[in-house]
């Protein structure tokens, strides 16, 4: 019985010679590096860069006062291990193992074992206190074999308003090479549909938790999809099956089967399979609290616990006998004799899996070790083509007009609402009855009017600021996974959020300030018109900018929400119109309120000095410069506050993306 890591070398070495690499190693660098780097031929066919697996006694460990959200996002899962170290929880101790091109390696353990851990280590997604040693084709890693590895998350991270075609186009025109024409992108997507099933739903919205789309299966396959349309060699999935009937996994595994033969490595963890689909997998690592316990062939599992004394005495699955052992539970499952008389269950359990990975480090890791030693070197060639970094696939200028295109088609739902547009066309036409051919005569006319101008501050600062504040936290986790991936420039992103969000930003208050204006009987001149409108879109622009800026410090959707809340107020207090005289120790409050500048601003452009009221009293007329609604404001000064709203609308979305690339870069996926 073979239950050693070097079967899996010696296998490689079999893979190699059946893969008829030429001698002559710059040509095949050519073939294989360049050729990769370059494009693909439109179908499924291609074979990717071959990536040898090896990993050697890779170890983690979490601080628990640590303060990284990179580590914190794993101290849930580690919190159920039983061995810590002074402050540090230990997530992995010592993992060992090797996968190669056709192969598929299953991670198997019970929750908290460190499986999820391992995988995203694998895959270089994760940072912090690790140690050991990982190559890929005896090569470290490096940001050059990070364009070559697909990661599948556990939970499907799709745009819910795309369609399953969507989805997949625009991904291969993110992510496939320039070199491709639009009509080789288009088949590329194509071919993929077509080999992971998914013809019946290509035209199918994803869907979500507020939207009805596809199944889970489907939407799996989706995600899968995603991953290898730019030919990963190495594919890393994490719980493929969860969630799903065992009809639908079993189709995904024979999916995945499918994959691994046209030469990719696959390692996936899996809770618990059943006997159908573990006999699917090529290669077994089973991990109980962070330590191996068997690494080798999946077949040959059950002869290596019967070997050390555990037999099943009833028909079991596989994959059950196996999480029973590591976790301790032997019921119905022969012991050894050296763990029989165990004076209480818990202890027992505690016996059992510690005499598993005892038996383990002891007897078969220093031969898998040994083994790895002696194993063949991946091909010098194959050393080389795998350090040839992939360059941005697209220009800046290419990026920001598709990913432009995905962005309003994604919230297109948003942005043309009948609920917004019955709101500003409500609103508008209520203040219009309510203000109806508004005068300035006296001075409480004029006070009603320039409330009406703050009301409608009011109404567009928070309906600005709202409709950006959520943006980013609600789709932090699909820019995180694209980041990660390496899809386009966070630049791209952002300047595309902000011109997509704009054009609808703009779209309602002009329709608001035609009805109401006219409605309200505000000065009837063309410039005076503009001028407002043009005001009215300063101040939602600046507002915009605001709510994003939140959004992006905090990416929370609870907590951006209840910033914006308490800014909002605070901006409405320091407005001008509830306090004009505010005292010297808070008149720095007003000074970084843009309301405040809005507010001024529209007085500006909506009255003169020079217009009187009160024609009708004993004094005569008087110009409205008199009234004490303007005693803080020179109704014939200059139109600064244009500037002062550009340059804080500037200031605050340069402030947002600093924030959201800081955040972003240190966020776990």
């Amino acid at each position: 019985m073979e239950i050693r890591g070097g079967q899996g070398c010696r296998d490689w070495e079999e893979r190699e010679r059946s893969l008829a690499i030429p001698a002559n190693m710059e040509d095949r660098i050519v073939e294989i590096g360049v050729g990769v780097e370059s494009g693909f031929s439109g179908t499924s066919n291609d074979s990717p860069l071959p990536i040898f697996l090896k990993f050697e006694d890779v170890e983690y460990k979490v601080s628990g006062a640590s303060r990284n959200p990179m580590k914190a996002a794993i101290t849930s899962a580690a919190s159920k291990l039983r061995v810590e170290q002074g402050s540090c929880k230990h997530i992995l101790k010592g993992i060992s193992g090797s996968v190669g091109p056709g192969e598929i390696l299953a991670l198997m353990g019970p929750s908290g074992s460190g499986k999820t851990t391992l995988l995203k280590i694998l895959g270089g997604r994760l940072d912090g206190d690790i140690q050991g040693k990982i190559t890929y084709n005896d090569t470290p890693y490096s940001p050059s074999i990070k364009r070559r590895i697909g990661f599948v998350t556990q939970d499907d991270v799709l745009f819910p308003q795309l369609t399953v075609e969507e989805t997949l186009v625009f991904a291969a025109f993110l992510r496939l090479p320039t070199n491709m024409t639009s009509q080789q992108k288009y088949a590329r997507a194509d071919a993929i549909i077509k080999e992971l099933g998914l013809e019946r739903c290509r035209r199918t919205k994803v869907g979500g938790v507020f939207v009805k789309g596809i199944s889970g299966g489907e939407r799996k396959r989706t995600s899968i999809g995603y991953e290898i349309l730019v030919d990963p060699s190495l594919l890393l999935l994490d719980e493929p099956t969860s969630g799903l009937d065992s009809t639908s996994a079993s189709k995904l595994l024979m999916v995945l089967q499918n994959l691994a033969k046209t030469g990719r490595t696959i390692i996936t963890t899996i809770h618990q399979p059943s006997s159908r689909m573990f006999h699917m997998f090529d290669k077994l690592l089973l991990i109980s609290e962070g330590y191996p316990i068997y690494h080798g062939k999946a077949r040959e599992s059950m002869q290596y616990f019967a070997s050390l004394g555990f037999v099943p005495e009833i028909a079991m699955n596989p994959a059950e006998f196996l999480l029973d052992l590591v976790t301790g539970h032997a019921n119905d499952i022969s012991i050894p004799e050296d763990l029989r008389g165990s004076p209480n269950p818990q202890e027992f359990e505690k016996q059992v899996t510690e005499f598993l990975q005892r038996k383990y480090k002891t007897e078969v890791e220093p031969k898998e070790k040994e083994d790895h030693h002696r194993a063949t070197k991946a091909p010098k060639h194959l050393q080389i083509a795998i350090q040839l970094k992939k360059d941005w696939t697209m220009s800046w200028i290419e990026q920001l007009i598709i990913l432009s295109r995905r962005t309003f088609r994604e919230r297109c739902c948003d942005y043309l609402d009948k609920l917004r547009l019955a709101q500003a066309i409500g609103v508008a036409v209520l203040l219009g009855l309510l203000w109806w051919k508004s005068k300035i005569g006296t001075e409480a006319q004029l006070r009603d009017q320039v409330g009406l101008i703050f009301y409608i501050c009011i109404f567009w600062t928070s309906s600005s600021i709202f409709g950006s504040v959520y943006v980013f936290p609600l789709e932090k986790v699909y820019l995180v996974k694209e980041r990660k991936a390496d899809m386009y420039r966070l630049s791209v992103y952002y300047v595309c959020s902000n011109l997509c969000d704009m054009a609808a930003h703009v779209f309602y208050p002009i329709i608001f300030m035609v009805i109401l204006y006219f409605m309200a009987d505000f000065r009837r001149t063309a410039p005076c018109f503009f001028l407002t409108l043009f005001a009215v879109l300063l101040i939602v622009i600046t507002s915009q900018g605001a709510g994003e800026l939140f959004g992006a410090a905090i990416l929370s959707v609870k907590r951006s929400g209840l910033v914006a809340s308490l800014v909002l107020m605070l901006f409405l207090l320091t407005g001008g119109y509830y306090v004009q005289h505010i005292p010297k120790f808070m008149q720095w409050l007003k000074y970084i309120s843009f309301m405040h500048y809005g507010f001024r601003l529209l007085l500006k452009v909506q009255y003169s000095g020079n217009l009187v009221y009160e024609c009708q009293s004993k004094g005569g007329c008087r110009s409205l410069q008199s009234s004490p609604s303007f005693d803080t404001i020179d109704l014939n000064g200059r139109l600064h506050e244009v500037w002062i709203l550009l340059l804080m609308a500037l200031i605050y979305r340069m402030l947002a993306y600093f924030c959201l690339r800081k955040r972003i870069s240190i966020a776990p996926f």
